[in-house]
């Protein structure tokens, strides 16, 4: 049988820290809220761009300009 230690476990420890960092005070909870959308919105944004450009390679505007621009 394991000894239950008074600390508790890895999980516990963890969560109890993350509580305290950031769901204790409402303006770091937020600020990480909006933080962590703006981040994931930049990750979406620019994985949905090279798909998007890799579907249409040779289709858009960047990949012909050449052929019908002159310097």
């Amino acid at each position: 049988m394991p000894v239950k230690s008074n600390n508790g476990t890895f999980a516990n420890k963890f969560a109890r820290a993350g509580y305290n960092t950031i769901v204790k005070r409402n303006s770091i909870f937020l600020t990480t809220i909006f933080v962590s959308a703006f981040a994931a919105e930049m990750v979406f944004d620019s994985v949905s761009d090279r798909i998007w450009d890799n579907i249409n390679k040779g289709r858009q505007w960047k990949d012909i300009s050449a052929k019908y621009t002159t310097e």
